[in-house]
């Protein structure tokens, strides 16, 4: 975070060399690799340009990286060089996962997989309904010897195939053998199940969100899903929140701001509650609460 003539201005750093380990109170400790630096700039008088556009500490903590000067943890061999940054110049928003910055519904994606497998093989079989084989069988005499010769039998074929070169999707087979059909599914269910909607759950369930969600039949379960959506992006809310009201904090007091103290909050508004919090702070304003919260909730200035 770089202070400007007009604010602040939030300089994104590369993910591949920042870590964070704990927490100081509710920010948390942000470690950068100063081997970004050799690994991005090879030329040395364009890695210096580039290191006067950061601020002040990554100079500082690249000079002492330099100098062998740069404290380490013990108990780290990873060969990287970790410099602590100032906890109040940096910030780190996550959805607090239990296994750490992994990328949201990452864990959907061998589902993702198997439902592209699923729709193309899904539709191969919808293609394949629509195919049509002509099957004429050619008769034999009662002691089973042939009628027509093989001369014979392939004139018939080709002129049924001449027939109907026109039409799509049908084929032609011609045999003096008998024709049997298999079909391999399962007939012990007495209900027929379709396949692909069955991929397409277990995408929804990796996701952690049912699929009425976006198709919406008046399941109770979907209000439930979007409570816990909610709760689930709560922890979002209260960093960005924390983050404005450091911010708000920070920049009034370099102001000289001595009478007034400014905070700043988040309402956990969304577009499925906004009405029944409104509600509710209009009935908190009969016991003393701000008169703003009810408009504010319903997004009037």
């Amino acid at each position: 975070m770089c202070e400007a003539e007009t604010g602040f201005v939030l300089q994104e750093l590369p993910i591949k060399y920042c870590r964070t380990r704990y927490n100081r109170g509710p920010l948390p400790a942000i470690e950068f690799d100063l081997k970004w630096f050799d690994d991005t700039f090879t030329d040395p008088v364009y890695r210096l340009r580039i290191l006067k556009m950061f601020p002040k500490e990554f100079e500082k903590g690249y000079r002492l990286w330099k100098e062998g000067k740069l404290i380490q943890d013990p108990g780290d061999y990873s060969g990287r060089a970790w410099y602590l940054l100032d906890q109040g110049s940096v910030c780190k928003f996550d959805f607090g996962l239990e296994n750490g910055d992994m990328p949201l519904f990452a864990a959907a994606i061998p589902e993702l997989c198997d439902l592209d497998a699923a729709q193309d093989l899904d539709r191969r079989k919808q293609m394949q309904k629509l195919l049509k084989i002509l099957v004429q069988k050619l008769p034999r005499d009662k002691n089973g010897d042939l009628i027509f010769d093989v001369d014979e039998a392939r004139d018939i074929h080709n002129n049924a195939v001449q027939m109907l070169k026109n039409a799509i999707g049908v084929d032609v087979l011609t045999t003096f053998a008998d024709i049997q059909s298999i079909d391999v599914s399962d007939d012990n269910t007495s209900a027929s199940t379709d396949d692909l909607e069955r991929v397409e759950r277990s995408v929804y369930n990796a996701f952690g969100v049912p699929n009425s969600i976006f198709n919406s039949e008046g399941n109770i379960a979907l209000s439930n899903s979007i409570l816990n959506d909610e709760a689930y992006i709560r922890t979002m809310v209260l960093q960005f929140g924390t983050f404005w009201d450091r911010l708000v904090r920070t920049r009034t007091k370099r102001r000289g701001g001595k009478k007034y103290n400014f905070r700043l909050f988040m309402l956990e508004t969304t577009q499925y509650n906004y009405q029944q919090l409104s509600k509710l702070y209009k009935e908190q304003t009969q016991i003393g609460f701000s008169k703003c919260l009810p408009q504010i909730a319903l997004g009037h200035s």
